[in-house]
């Protein structure tokens, strides 16, 4: 018997979209399947959080996976007086919480709606649509039918490597790669390339544990409270966007709307409070040329400088291209789904990209626009699915 919803990802948007469907919109747990390769839910974002030696989250308190907004905030105990508030697990300003708090708070929602039952560990490999639903074949071999599919599929698994960087150097790593390993273990004089906000928190975290530190960032350092701005979570500037038909132009207003490679005021402040102490250096350039030697990395930057390194990270984030590889490409032309010139598909107001196909995500900016990809994107989509989910009731 095929399931209700299948959801394929199991990260931010995937857990959120699952607890909301089960939560508000009376889909039967035995009815729903999250496909995820990792070990649990979340496993990508733990990790990459953890790697960063991220403290507290960028997003506010009100946004996180349970239903209600002020879930989080009741968790912690934030609505008592103020007084009675442990300090430590909101930073200012926004109540932005800790990652060790935001992290619990996706435990206890996992925990509340059964996640991990309804969580199949593998990997989609193929997906296919006929009048009867959608067939999703997994790299184990067993396949799975749907009356609707969710592509919860994020970014995390195609980190962007600048042209110049080795991808089987020893000690040439990206620190999104699946399966990071290339930590330094001892003190060594490490080169982070990247100016947004993973860069400088690799960065402050590889000075706090004693390593000598050079950040190089092909630009100068940009100040945001939030990679774009609240007015795009509502009417202000939503409106206008929606009526924009033209998807070329609607991808250059999420270009534009973006805060990329940037960083919030208290980021910045510890940033500077660093190089001020020496305990980091920065660089503004390209990365020129790139030379392993036996006993050193050697960088050479625009600048007409160089720098030498036992270990380079990069943290320069994850490429722009359509997450989903060959899986969605091939889903694509044999179901004909329409896509932008970008590559991104065009979906309708339900984020439907087919009458048995929804997406959340990357996948879904052109609908959703500059916050698709975060938090508070995966509460606009849940908003979108729990609506389509109950006309079909």
């Amino acid at each position: 018997m095929a399931l209700d919803w299948l959801i394929i990802g199991g990260g931010i948007h995937g857990v959120h979209i699952a607890a909301r469907l089960l939560g508000e919109s009376g889909v039967a747990p035995e009815r729903l399947r999250i496909v995820d390769p990792g070990d649990r839910l979340l496993a990508h974002w733990r990790s990459y959080a953890a790697t960063t030696g991220m403290t507290h989250l960028r997003s506010p308190g009100v946004h996180h996976l349970d239903l209600d907004p002020f879930s989080l905030l009741h968790f912690a105990g934030k609505r008592k007086k103020r007084k009675r508030r442990k300090t430590g697990l909101f930073a200012p300003p926004y109540d932005r919480p800790a990652l060790a708090l935001f992290n619990a708070h996706c435990d206890r929602v996992v925990e509340t709606f059964g996640l991990a039952n309804l969580h199949i560990q593998d990997r989609a490999t193929k997906c296919s649509v006929d009048r009867d639903g959608v067939g999703v074949q997994l790299s184990s071999g067993r396949e799975i039918a749907a009356q609707h599919l969710v592509l919860a599929i994020g970014a995390s698994e195609q980190p962007e490597w600048p042209d110049w960087a080795p991808r089987s150097h020893a000690r040439v790593h990206h620190v999104f790669e699946p399966g990071f390993d290339g930590w330094p273990s001892s003190s060594e004089t490490v080169v982070v390339i990247g100016g947004g906000i993973s860069a400088v928190q690799v960065a402050l975290r590889l000075v706090e544990e004693g390593h000598r530190v050079h950040l190089v960032s092909r630009h100068a350092l940009r100040q945001h409270q939030f990679d774009s701005d609240p007015s795009w979570l509502g009417p202000k500037c939503m409106e206008r966007f929606h009526r924009e038909r033209d998807f070329d132009r609607r991808r250059t207003l999420i270009a534009e709307a973006r805060h990329k490679g940037s960083v919030p005021p208290d980021v910045r402040r510890a940033l500077r409070r660093s190089i001020a102490g020496g305990q980091l250096l920065w660089h503004e350039g390209e990365v020129e040329g790139f030379d392993a030697r036996r006993d050193a990395l050697a960088l050479r930057l625009a600048t007409h400088s160089g720098l030498e390194a036992e270990r380079v990270l990069l943290a320069t984030g994850f490429a722009s291209t359509r997450p989903g590889g060959s899986m969605v490409d091939a889903l694509i032309a044999s179901a004909s789904l329409p896509c932008a010139r970008c590559g991104y598909p065009i979906v309708d107001s339900a984020l439907r990209w087919h009458p048995r196909i929804h997406v959340s995500g990357p996948l879904a900016e052109l609908e959703l626009g500059p916050a698709s990809r975060n938090i508070a994107g995966a509460r606009l989509a849940g908003d979108r699915l729990v609506k389509a989910a109950r006309a079909r009731v």
